[in-house]
């Protein structure tokens, strides 16, 4: 009983309290909740993933330095295949500047280079420079798998679809924080009701013992309304038990970390429109990350045949070079009348037996692709089924959510009614418990539409990254 009477008189035992409401709980999920956190961090990564990417497609500039000091005993043959130990005392300074460009049409990597170095040999009290003003380098494969060309496919879809998942999960999120807030407006509404039910339960059972102690009722219907009251005592403890646990769920979801008691402010009031299964099944089909995925997917099976036809045929590889050079004991002679140089280089692979290995690698990439296309048509199908499943159940949602408000009304009525004339001895403790149960029943079903609304309102957002209240696109922003 001591229990029950501090359940009763919580209210007033609180220090703290705090107001919730379902936006302002959206809010405080999209900012703290661990699953938006998570989203923003794998964005995060996303973004720039795709910066490396196009950074490939861009000239790079590199200035390299590799001086050393050598002082040291070597073992030297000469000519005449006699050997000497030779004492070697010489620095060597060295300096690059290297411009790159990668090639995306052929594969192929362009490179142009400037270079100057210098030896000091110490034991001669020497100098002499090799400098290179200018080397132009040009390498690929001719006949190979040109991984830029399908990057340029693949990169931007990927970025693209990480944007939109991002929007996606971030919709998610508020049907979880829905979730969470509902189960504790349930809890609240509950131990409520379980108040109210405890404190008419052990009225009428008090009305009750004395109506049994004066002969107007029977031993049997006092001792109903005993169980009823010492049921509605155990209701009441479990009530305030599920109470914490959904309080705590939805602090910690929400990024809370005071122990003010949360408080929450539901409204019975919801949007009310109706949505075309055909149109948002379009706009999902335009906007939907998964739609971009499967695209992405196929994408890369193309690439994987591509890459295992590339190397089970004729393969070469093409090195070009062109530049200049000059040597000199003095700096300013180094750079007159430098000599040009020339280098080309083509290897060339064939694969003569192999066991068929590379026609085994062929096959698998082929087999692998018309598997992902199969998944990607059956996704695509359940992702219809999907789509018109959620805007049936929406459109019949908010229907729901009045419909169960005037009945959770008119049962709180029911039993009010049902009260009165069992306290007038009118009516029998049988016919009073069915009302209390309806009256409770009631309550949670309409919470239960509220919950359901609004998280399939959310779903249906996260699907399609489109406002059907408002009529607008969910704006897919940039990485910031």
């Amino acid at each position: 009983m001591k229990h029950v009477l501090l359940l009763l008189l919580l209210p007033l035992c609180v220090s703290a309290q705090r107001t919730l409401t379902l936006e302002e709980s959206l809010k405080l999920a999209c900012e703290a909740s661990p699953d938006a956190q998570a989203a923003r961090h794998t964005f995060r990564t996303a973004y720039w993933n795709y910066r490396y990417h196009k950074a490939n497609y861009l000239p790079s500039l590199t200035l390299t330095s590799n001086p050393y000091l050598n002082r040291s005993i070597s073992k030297v043959t000469q000519g005449d295949g006699t050997v000497r130990y030779v004492e070697q005392n010489l620095l060597s300074s060295d300096l690059s500047l290297s411009l790159t460009q990668n090639v995306p049409w052929t594969g192929g990597t362009l490179s142009v280079q400037s270079s100057i170095d210098r030896l000091d040999l110490f034991n001669d009290k020497t100098t002499s420079w090799q400098t290179a003003p200018v080397f132009l380098t040009y390498s690929q494969q001719l006949f190979g798998y040109n991984s830029m060309k399908w990057d340029r496919r693949i990169e931007p879809a990927k970025y693209t679809e990480a944007r939109r998942s991002y929007v996606e999960t971030v919709e998610f999120v508020k049907a979880s924080a829905v979730s969470r807030f509902f189960s504790l407006a349930l809890a609240q509404s509950n131990l409520e009701s379980a108040r109210q039910n405890f404190a008419q339960a052990d009225t009428l059972y008090r009305i009750a013992r004395g109506r049994y102690e004066m002969g107007s009722i029977t031993e049997s219907d006092m001792l109903q309304l005993e169980v009823k009251r010492l049921n509605e005592e155990t209701a009441l403890l479990n009530a305030g038990t599920q109470l914490d646990y959904a309080m705590q769920a939805l602090r910690s979801y929400l990024g809370i970390t005071t122990d003010d008691s949360l408080v929450i402010h539901t409204d019975s009031i919801v949007p009310i429109f109706t949505v075309n299964p055909d149109r948002a099944l379009s706009i999902a089909l335009q906007r939907s990350p998964d739609v971009l995925s499967w695209q992405r997917r196929l994408t890369q099976a193309d690439a994987d045949v591509s890459y295992a036809k590339s190397q089970a045929g004729l393969k070469a590889d093409i090195y070009l070079r062109f530049g200049l050079t000059q040597t000199a004991n003095r700096f300013k002679e180094a750079y007159r009348n430098p000599m040009d140089q020339q280098y080309v280089s083509i290897g060339l692979s064939l694969p003569i037996l192999d066991w068929g290995r590379g026609k085994g690698r062929i096959q698998v990439a082929r087999s692998q692709r018309e598997l992902v296309a199969i998944q990607v048509e059956q996704a695509e199908t359940d992702f219809e089924q999907n789509i018109r499943r959620i805007v049936a159940q929406f459109n019949l949602a908010a229907r729901r959510v009045g419909i169960s408000r005037r009945t959770a009304e008119t049962a709180e009525r029911h039993y009010d009614v049902a009260r009165r004339l069992y306290v007038m001895g009118k009516t029998t403790v049988l016919e009073l418990n069915n009302a209390l149960n309806e009256k409770d029943s009631a309550r949670q079903s309409a919470m239960s539409a509220l919950e359901t609304y609004w998280n399939l309102y959310f779903t249906l957002r996260s699907l399609t990254l489109y406002d059907f209240e408002k009529d607008r696109e969910i704006e897919v922003l940039e990485y910031n």
